[in-house]
């Protein structure tokens, strides 16, 4: 996501953007991707050469934190859903990021208000959540936490419709902010069909693909997502609202226990890199 957020930024708002991660290795990988995207862009005709060497020049890779915050207006903090981790994060951002940066979490679930107290700028920090593959789901939850100020959220607002994006807004706080809810109690009831032996996960992914549209069902989406990622959101509703209905199937966690997180394993509830779904045969009688 951190790559995503990077490449629209750059391309539809023109944005100077940098890219930290702790992993050299993480980080080889998203330059990869960010040129395979623009590759594939350019020869389709969607972009000229020209447009696609200055997207890229405008996106920089860093080893070093201090580094990466120098002279930034937003950061965006794309780590696990783990609530001590992003807290550590946000805690050392702070520390480093010029005093006007706005700090801002890709959460799929955690309010802001978990994490503002971990910074000295808790009037400028705010959940901005993407939806991947952002240029195709452009929209985008806002919700600010106990002190995030007016300023902050008109300024997070604006920054997010020049990405060309929907505003979703939440007015109150609440666990999964907008639409991310919504998806969270399709995906649970799918998840617990399926591990009560109720249905095969096919076919709730064929039905989804056939009554949507989409090229994808809950299941290949969870695992694009993937799955340790799944299981983390869903914890964080069940540590919320300590009850049983939330609570991540146990079938989910062996898998996770496992290894098999999806597709950056390889194996999930399909196998990569030729899922099953993408096959034509898949949606027919």
């Amino acid at each position: 996501m951190g790559v995503e957020i990077a490449l629209v930024a750059s391309k539809k708002a023109g944005n100077e953007v940098t890219i930290y991660d702790i992993s050299v290795e993480a980080l080889q990988k998203g330059r990869n991707i960010l040129q395979e995207s623009m590759d594939k862009q350019a020869a389709a005709g969607d972009i000229t050469q020209k447009q696609k060497e200055d997207i890229l020049k405008r996106i920089s890779f860093f080893e070093d934190l201090a580094s990466a915050l120098k002279g930034v207006d937003l950061v965006i903090e794309a780590v696990p859903e783990i609530l001590e981790l992003k807290r550590r994060v946000f805690s050392e951002v702070d520390s480093l990021a010029p005093p006007q940066a706005i700090i801002a979490t890709n959460s799929s679930s955690i309010p802001i208000s978990r994490i503002e107290d971990a910074t000295e700028r808790p009037n400028k920090v705010l959940n901005v959540h993407f939806y991947p593959p952002i240029e195709k789901r452009n929209i985008v939850d806002l919700m600010g936490g106990a002190q995030t100020s007016e300023e902050t959220f008109q300024a997070a607002e604006d920054w997010v419709k020049d990405l060309g994006c929907v505003t979703l807004k939440v007015k109150k706080e609440l666990v999964g902010f907008c639409f991310n809810r919504v998806w969270h109690a399709a995906r649970l009831e799918a998840l617990k069909m399926w591990d009560g032996g109720f249905v095969d996960f096919m076919d709730i992914d064929r039905a989804w693909m056939i009554f949507t549209g989409m090229p994808m069902g809950p299941f290949a989406m969870m695992d694009a997502i993937g799955l340790d990622v799944v299981f983390h959101v869903h914890t964080t509703y069940y540590n919320e609202y300590g009850d049983a209905f939330y609570q991540p199937p146990r079938a989910l966690k062996e898998m996770v226990e496992r290894g098999e997180l999806g597709v950056k394993t390889s194996k999930g509830f399909y196998t990569y890199p030729d899922p099953v779904y993408s096959r034509p045969d898949f949606l027919k009688p």
